[in-house]
Formats: structure tokens, C-alpha cells, sequence
């Protein structure tokens, strides 16, 4: 309740001070106009443009408006934005066909802090999904939030939004490297003068899920209109929805036995492994038993992630002559997200024990002499050190483990535009950007001072003092470690990024003059150069530096620096060949270049070079019909990250029964046997090796300077059908998308890892496979033989990059509106789908080639069903309008299902999910469910929109109307970062009906 009264009171203070200046202001500008449309595609109508002033069109740098680009692009209206009540554009874009969920407020365990994006599903699970596609404003790049070139989507302006531009294929020769599977470009309202107040507060059927957020922008024209200057102050805070408040994820279910786990309360033993198998403190602390109690971490994470914003966008324009305009842009964010687990412990971390430890009864001392080979009596009754080969031990008494995720970022630019004469236009601007994220970690137990509190005589004092030493009960329940011993263990941890952009541009525009023969419209240039700068610095403390020091924090966090150059030139031309004549409405051709020579800051100081090139047509034999094509040669240099990131042990994900070596698998098989010896596994374990811990296993790899970029070829090839004098008001748009991605910046999945040693029948392995680079590569436990435990010691699976990925996909894009008044009526219909044929990835060109469409695994991380669209009824009377906007997401199924489910690396054993009654603790216990598949989900969302006067606009809406529950899949179906609480959390509704208010007062 603390928030919303807050919410309260910023919302009534806004819109006082905003009546206050209105009734001192003389208006400026009209009332927005109504537009329900949701989603156009039809470049032939590109927005009108103010007298003098260029305008923006995404998908090429030439600015005349009558002169259109054969690029298919979708645009998400101002009102559109409105309707839904959104409170950051990543959620909408997210839900728009042709893109997947990428990192957002949805996800909690592996989200470093800001939101992305992920068109046509080109992006890798290293990068989160985000590295193939560029986020602008007003067609710039703006500074990015990490090594991975990953732009927050936190940080763009939403109240000054005009328009969202989806262009979802290559843009290179535009736009420059990263721009592969699309540009999301994000267009500002120009020339605002005048006054806006917004507000809005969201909160859902159950009382939860708050998200406030309010805006102020302020503009004027001044000179007599010669110049004009705007102000847009925002705010917005979010609470928290834990997993623990949805039934789906009350429990953890695992997706192969359907159990859900033990409450959290109830008992947190230690496990210690052994190459005999793994050995728990029996509950009563007297004695190790063979057995293990899953541990319940679904209530300590969440499905919205909190989250506070402050953030100021400026932007000013002057004509100091007809011939010469100034203009600047600023803008500053500073954005705070926390991200909550699980509590922190000892996974896998190997540790001694004096044998006279007060905590250690004499039961479990003498078992784990017996269990380590030391004889019974004095040499396991003095301070003889017995090891602990492999601890497991969840610290529920320290609580969770929480991330503060805080970035500070600003960017500005300023440039000039010169017009030397009707036919010629100069625009040159320079920008600089900085971001400074600050991650601290909380919540985790210091490995070091384990070992340090588990080395006592006594309960009182440890036999090194240091930082005030307090010995630790490791063999007790939940409660057992006192509030000094946590206190001890307890250690804060913090990493510090630093990100800096620096652009220069020079856009020389126009047009020759002259048409061609049988054209009206001239030939259309650009012609420029460019140069950017990215920098990088990470500076971890020391905690953060240790592989393991942190238990639960995965591997080490290594310090380190990167920066390269670019320096580009490029041009473009757009020339109408016929216009107006009988069956050749238009014909126009396009084409365009771009050469690029990279720098990069390292030994040796590598170099390397890319051109990109394009070539296209549009067609209209008659008005009504426009046939378009669009040809692109595209790049991606490689990221600081892909260049410079040192090389450690981190965190994948690998489902149940896909490691040959677990359990029994190898027994008798003397070929898989010897692959899993050779890869580090003792005899002894071999018929009792565990699967890794928590569907994580360990990954080795890093960045490597010898990258080079990536190529792609892009195609599309559509039609628009404007039957203007049959059905006014519509416009069908259908465009096919072809997009090819070779020499891909890739590294594989630890599925094809494993599939490169064992082959698709691991029980068919040959001696010569055992003991090939493929299989003695993969490093595993040397006491346990797992390929999860503790990153200073087992690398685990190699995952080095390489330049020997390849991507494809192809599909179709409909696009349909349709827009009429009927007297006092009027009537919106918008409709975009798009059908995914495929989506290939393959890590090699032995590698298996896997396409993700319609399924789901930890291998196809997150969901990209075959159909996918969204359909928007809006009907008016006078000032109101109300609209319904339905959301369909095709069916999807479990990987293991496929055909060729042996192909993709699963055996016979590991290809199914649970199918069956779900047991355990869980409110879902004792209902039938099949894991293996989710349904078509349909979801509708309700809009009302009141013009109350020309100043004031009310809008409410109802997310998810029915209600929809999020399906059930269990919590190891997929990657961690998309498959939380037994549910795909940012692909499907986890908060439920969700209601949302918002006011906007303008003067």
C-alpha cells in the first residue's frame, strides 16, 4: 500500500501543476487526433510532414517523403500505445508477430538489469537474444547497457513517442552492422509545443502487480516559429509479483517426474557427495543417509521484476536562416531493477572438516572417515581434516540472494542541416553516450569463510580469527545456522559497467534535379560517411573475481576492457523510372552501398572490412496495387563481448537425460564407459553419476579477437492491395521474408556438445569417439563425475565461439486494416499476423541443423510458434472508443517430441516430458498434465477511451479479460532465463486479468 499511496499523491500533484500552467498557457497545439488503428504496413503512406521539415522513414537515409523505400515496415500508432497502457515499449514489441520475448520485466533469473528485444528469433542465448537487431531513435543508435551491444529498451521516451517503427530484415547499408534481423525504430513527436500531463496505475484482479508511472513533457515554438524547444520528465515504479502468489508456481515441479518439491521451511539438510553416490544428514543430525529433499525455490522468485525509473528527454531545433537549422537532442535515465532468488549455500564446493568439530556428531564422523578411507579410532578422533569432496547446502537462513541492477545513462547529440539549394541538403550531427551500470549483490555465502567457520574446536571460537570468526553448525536444519553464524557468512558483492558511445555524421540529401523520361518524380540520393567509437570497462570486486566465492553466483567475474572503431561510407539512391501512365502507375528501383573498416583496440591491433549492399523495386501496375522487393547483403561486426570477454566457467542448460553418463546408462557398456572416464569421471561413480544440479551444467568459454563479421542474405517480396474504390479504407499488405545468416558469431548448445562425442546413439559409441578431441574435451567432476559443482574446479562443456554458425528463417508477414465512419460511428479493424516457417541454427557444419520453430526446450529458449498474430476491433461514437484486442499464439511442443527427436541429441529415455498426475505439495497436485505441449493460447485484451474535452483523455483497460491461466511445463523444460515458475513467464500471462487507468491532460 506504501506505493500506491505515493502513486497517489505524484499523480494528484502532477496533474495540479499541470491545471496551474494550463490555466496560465495559451494552447499550441490541436487535440490529438483519434487513430485506433493498431499496426499499419503501408509504406505508401508515409506520415505527413510539417512545411520544411524532414521526416523520418525508416529503412533509408533519404528524407524526400514521396520517395518510399521498398522495405516492408510496420508501425505501431501513438494510440496504439495508448490503448494498451503501456509502461515500457518492450512489452509491446515483445507481443508483436515476427518478434519472441526477449529479456524484460517478465524475467527474474538472468536479467542483468535491462529489457530487449529479439526480432525473427535471430538472436543467441549469450547475448540474450538481442545482438542481430538495432534499437534507434529518430534513426540514431543510442549508447548501449553492455558488452553485448544490447540497447535498454528502459531508457526510451515513451510519453514522447510518435510512432514505433518495426522494420524485420536486413538494414545494414542503412543503418550499418547489427541491423539482420531488424531495426525497431522509435520516432519523437517534433515541433511539440504546448503542455501534457499523463498518468497511469495498473493493478491486477488479485490486488497486485502495482505499476505506476506519470509524465510531464512541455514545449513551445518561439521566434515566430523559427525555433522550438521540448521538456519530457517521466517517472514509474513497479512492485513485485512473487511466484509464490500465482498457483502455477506456488512449488517447483520438475518436467520429468511431475513431483513438486518440499516446502523451503521444513528441512535444508547437507548432502555431501562421494564417489559411492551422495550422502544427506539424516533429520535428526545423527547420521548420513542415502537420499536427498528437493529444495522449494519457486517462492523466493518473482514474475515482475521491481523496478523505479527516472528519465528526462530534451530535444531543441532554431533556424538561424533559411539555409542553416541547429538542432540537439539530451536525454537521461537512471533505472533501478532487483532481481530476486533463491537463497544462496554450497553447491558442489569441496571442503574439509576437522574430525573434533563441536557440530560434528561422532555418527557422522565416523561415517565420513569410513567414506574417505580413513580407519576408524584415533585417526578419525583427533584433527585429522576428513574431506568433504562435494558439499551441497542451501543457507535459508541468510535469505534470498537479491541483485540491485542501478544505470545511469545519459546521450546527446547536436548537429546542423544546411541547405545549399531545393535539390541539396547537409546534416551533420555528433553524439555521445555513456551508461553506468552498478550491479550489487546481496544474500550470498562467502565459500571462503565456510571453510574458515568450519575449521573450530568449539562453538565459540574458529582456529583462525579473522573478520570476526564464528564457527558454523553445517548439519543442521533450516534454523540451525544462528544469526551470527549468517552474519559471518554472509558477504555483499558488487560489479561495476562502464559502456560509452561516440558517433559522427555526415548525411549529404537531395535529389538530381531531373526525372527520368517518364516520371514526375525526381532521383532521390543520400550520401555520407560515419564514424563510431564503442568502449567498454567492467571492473568486479574481489568476491566477484573468485570462481565460487559466491555460492550460487555462478562462475568468476573477470575484469575487463574493449573498444573498436568504424569508420563507414556509404550512399543510396531511390529513382522513379515511370509514373502515371496506363499499367505503370510507378515503377521505381532502389539501390545503396556501405563500406565499413573496423578497429579494434587489441594486440596487434586486428583490422577487418565489410561492405554491404541493397537493391530493390516497387511496382504498381494500378493505384490499388503495389508489388515490392527487397534484396540486402547484411552484417554483424562482432561485440565487444564476442572480441574481449575473458574466458571462464559459467551456467547452461541441459534437460533431464540428455548427459549418457548419468546413472546406469554406462553400466556394461564398455565404449561409454571409457568416454565418460576420459572426460574425468572416477570408476567408482561410473552407474551412480547424478544429473547436474538444478538442469545447469558448467560451460568454458570466452571471447576471442579473431572473430570476424557475420554475413546475411535478406529478402522480401510482397504485395499491398488498396482497393480504394471498391472497399475504402483498406489495405492488405503480404510480404514473404527470407533471411540467411552464415559465418554466424555462435557458440553451441550443450545438448549438440555432447551429441558431437556420444553421437546420436550414445550406447553406440566406438573406443575411437571415446577418445576423440570432442569427448576428452568435456571436463567433469573428479570426485562426482557430474558436469555441474563448483566453477573453480570442473570447466565442464566446451563452448568456445566460432565463426561456423549458420541461421535461416523465412516465413510470411499479413497485415491487414481496414478503417470507415458510418455517420457518428466509426469503425477500426487492424490485423497482424505472421506464419514462422522455420527458424534454423546450426553451431558447425557437422552440427545438427535445429529448427525451434513451434517447440520448446533448452535448446529453444524462448517460444516462437509457427502462427502468431494480433487482431484490434475499435468501434467510436463521438468521443469514445472501445476496442478489444485479441492475441493468438500458436500451439508449441516439447523438442524431444519431434520426428527426428534422435537427430536433435535425445535418447529414447529423455524425449519425453511428464506426462501424468502431478504429486507433492503443489495446489496443483492431483490433476493430469502433459508437459510435452502447450496449446494455442488466445488472449483478449479490452480498451475504452473517453475524449472527455479537447484537453482531457481517459483510458482504461482490462489485460487478459478471461483470466487465462499460463500453462503448466514444469521448471526444467527450458532455459533458465525463459522457463520460470513452471511456466514460460514472458511469453504467457503469469499476473492474470490485469486493470490499468490512465489520465492525459493536454494544453
Amino acid at each position: 500500500m506504501q506505493m500506491t499511496v505515493r502513486s497517489r499523491l505524484l499523480a494528484s500533484t502532477l496533474f495540479a501543476g499541470a491545471a496551474m500552467i494550463a490555466s496560465q498557457a495559451t494552447a499550441q497545439t490541436a487535440p490529438a487526433t483519434k487513430e485506433t488503428q493498431q499496426v499499419s504496413q503501408d509504406p505508401n503512406t508515409p506520415p505527413p510532414a510539417e512545411e520544411g521539415q524532414d521526416i523520418v522513414v525508416t529503412g533509408t537515409l533519404i528524407s524526400n517523403p514521396n520517395l518510399v523505400s521498398s522495405s516492408p515496415v510496420a508501425v505501431v500508432s501513438e494510440n496504439e500505445l495508448a490503448l494498451r497502457n503501456i509502461n515500457n515499449v518492450e512489452q509491446v514489441i515483445r507481443e508483436l508477430p515476427g518478434a519472441v520475448a526477449g529479456l524484460g520485466s517478465a524475467t527474474n533469473n538472468g536479467n542483468g538489469g535491462f529489457a530487449t528485444i529479439n526480432l525473427r528469433n535471430l538472436g543467441s542465448q549469450r547475448n540474450l537474444g538481442s545482438q542481430r537487431n538495432l534499437v534507434l531513435i529518430d534513426g540514431d543508435r543510442i549508447v548501449p547497457a553492455q558488452q553485448g551491444g544490447t540497447v535498454d529498451l528502459n531508457n526510451i521516451p515513451v510519453a514522447l513517442l510518435q510512432r514505433v517503427d518495426i522494420l524485420t530484415g536486413g538494414a545494414s547499408t542503412t543503418y550499418g552492422a547489427d541491423a539482420v534481423s531488424g531495426v525497431a525504430n522509435f520516432i519523437t513527436k517534433k515541433n511539440f509545443a504546448g503542455m501534457e500531463a499523463s498518468a497511469s496505475q495498473q493493478i491486477s484482479s488479485n490486488g497486485d502487480s502495482n505499476y505506476f508511472r506519470s509524465d510531464l513533457t512541455i514545449g513551445a515554438n518561439f521566434d515566430d516559429g523559427r525555433g522550438n524547444a521540448v521538456l519530457s520528465l517521466g517517472y514509474q515504479e513497479a512492485d513485485p509479483l512473487y511466484q509464490g502468489d500465482r498457483n502455477v508456481s506456488i512449488f517447483g515441479i520438475s518436467s520429468a517426474t511431475g513431483v513438486a518439491s518440499g516446502s523451503s521451511f521444513t528441512s535444508v539438510p547437507t548432502t555431501v557427495s562421494f564417489s559411492s553416490g551422495d550422502f544427506q544428514v539424516s533429520p535428526t543430525g545423527t547420521s548420513l543417509v542415502r537420499q536427498y529433499a528437493g529444495f522449494n525455490f519457486n517462492p523466493y522468485n518473482i514474475f515482475q521484476t521491481p523496478f523505479k525509473r527516472y528519465n528526462i528527454f530534451a530535444q531543441a531545433n532554431y533556424e538561424i536562416s533559411d539555409n542553416l537549422e541547429v538542432y540537439s537532442r539530451g536525454m537521461f535515465s537512471k533505472n533501478t531493477i532487483s532481481t530476486i532468488i533463491a537463497p544462496s549455500g554450497v553447491f558442489g564446493e569441496a571442503l574439509t572438516i576437522p574430525a573434533n568439530n563441536p557440530y560434528l556428531t561422532a555418527g557422522i564422523r565416523d561415517q565420513l572417515c569410513t567414506l574417505n578411507g580413513i580407519a576408524l579410532g584415533a585417526a578419525c578422533n583427533t584433527n585429522t581434516a576428513i574431506p568433504l569432496p562435494a558439499v551441497y547446502r542451501r543457507s535459508v537462513e541468510l535469505g534470498p540472494r537479491v541483485s540491485d541492477y542501478t544505470t545511469t545513462m545519459f546521450d546527446y547529440k547536436a548537429g546542423l542541416r544546411l541547405r545549399f539549394s531545393d535539390h541539396a541538403k547537409l546534416d551533420v550531427s555528433g553524439a555521445y553516450g555513456e551508461s553506468d551500470l552498478l550491479q550489487v549483490q546481496s544474500g550470498y555465502v562467502l565459500r571462503s569463510r565456510v571453510q574458515q567457520a568450519l575449521n573450530a574446536n568449539n562453538t565459540t571460537t574458529c582456529a583462525v580469527t579473522t573478520n570476526n570468526c564464528v564457527p558454523l553448525n553445517l548439519f543442521g536444519e533450516a534454523g540451525s545456522i544462528t544469526s551470527a553464524q549468517a552474519a559471518f557468512l554472509n558477504g555483499e558483492s558488487s560489479i561495476r559497467i562502464k559502456t560509452a558511445l561516440s558517433q559522427a555524421k555526415a548525411v549529404l540529401n537531395g535529389d538530381f534535379g531531373t526525372t527520368s523520361p517518364f516520371a514526375d518524380e525526381p532521383i532521390g540520393f543520400a550520401l555520407g560517411g560515419e564514424y563510431r567509437k564503442y568502449s567498454y570497462q567492467r571492473s568486479p570486486d574481489a568476491y566477484a573475481l573468485s570462481p565460487g566465492e559466491l555460492g550460487g553466483a555462478g562462475g568468476a567475474v573477470l575484469p575487463f576492457t574493449g573498444s573498436y572503431d568504424v569508420r563507414e561510407a556509404f550512399g543510396e539512391v531511390i529513382a522513379p523510372l515511370v509514373t502515371g501512365r496506363p499499367f505503370f502507375h510507378s515503377l521505381t528501383l532502389e539501390g545503396g552501398f556501405r563500406y565499413s573498416d573496423y578497429k579494434v583496440q587489441a594486440a596487434n591491433n586486428p583490422s577487418f572490412s565489410a561492405w554491404t549492399y541493397k537493391g530493390g523495386a516497387s511496382f504498381e501496375p494500378v493505384e490499388e496495387i503495389k508489388f515490392r522487393g527487397n534484396y540486402q547483403r547484411a552484417v554483424r561486426a562482432p561485440n565487444i563481448d564476442e572480441l574481449f570477454s575473458p574466458v571462464v566457467t559459467a551456467l547452461d542448460n541441459l534437460a533431464p537425460g540428455l548427459d549418457p553418463c548419468v546413472g546406469a546408462r554406462p553400466v556394461g557398456n564398455a565404449n561409454l564407459t571409457l568416454a565418460c572416464r576420459n572426460q574425468g569421471a572416477p570408476a567408482a561413480v561410473i552407474g551412480t553419476i547424478q544429473e547436474p544440479s538444478a538442469g545447469q551444467v558448467n560451460v568454458t568459454g570466452g571471447g576471442s579477437p579473431t572473430i570476424r563479421p557475420e554475413k546475411a542474405d535478406t529478402y522480401t517480396l510482397g504485395v499491398i492491395i488498396q482497393p480504394r474504390g471498391l472497399v475504402p479504407g483498406l489495405s492488405i499488405a503480404v510480404d514473404y521474408f527470407n533471411i540467411k545468416v552464415k559465418d554466424a558469431i555462435t557458440s553451441a548448445q550443450p545438448s549438440d556438445i555432447l551429441s558431437e562425442c556420444f553421437g546420436a546413439t550414445p550406447t553406440a559409441i566406438t573406443a575411437a569417439q571415446a577418445a576423440s578431441a570432442a569427448c576428452t574435451s568435456i571436463r567433469r567432476g573428479a570426485t562426482t563425475g557430474r558436469l555441474s559443482g563448483s566453477s573453480a574446479t570442473i570447466p565442464g562443456l566446451p563452448q568456445p565461439l566460432t565463426n561456423r554458425g549458420r541461421l535461416k528463417t523465412d516465413g510470411i508477414d499479413l497485415n491487414a486494416n481496414y478503417a470507415r465512419e458510418f455517420g457518428d460511428f466509426g469503425l477500426n479493424l487492424g490485423f497482424q499476423g505472421t506464419w514462422t516457417a522455420h527458424r534454423y541454427f546450426q553451431a558447425s557444419s557437422t552440427g545438427y541443423n535445429r529448427d525451434c520453430v513451434g517447440y520448446y526446450s533448452t535448446n529453444c529458449t524462448s517460444i516462437q510458434p509457427e502462427f502468431q498474430w494480433n487482431q484490434r476491433t475499435s468501434l467510436s461514437y463521438g468521443p469514445a472508443t472501445a476496442s478489444l484486442l485479441w492475441r493468438h499464439l500458436g500451439a508449441v511442443q516439447y523438442e524431444g517430441q519431434a520426428d527426428d527427436f534422435a537427430a536433435r541429441g535425445f535418447t529414447a529415455t529423455s524425449r519425453n516430458l511428464f506426462i501424468g498426475t502431478v504429486t507433492g505439495p503443489s495446489p496443483l497436485a492431483g490433476g493430469r498434465y502433459n508437459f510435452n505441449k502447450i496449446e494455442a493460447y488466445n488472449y483478449l485484451d479490452a480498451s475504452i477511451q473517453l475524449e472527455v474535452n479537447d484537453n482531457l483523455t481517459l483510458t482504461g483497460n482490462l489485460r487478459n479479460l478471461t483470466g487465462k491461466k499460463p500453462p503448466l511445463v514444469g521448471s526444467s523444460a527450458g532455459s533458465t532465463a525463459y522457463n520460470g515458475g513452471n511456466t514460460y513467464p514472458a511469453t504467457y500471462d503469469t499476473i492474470g486479468r490485469l486493470f490499468s487507468v490512465s489520465g492525459k491532460l493536454r494544453f
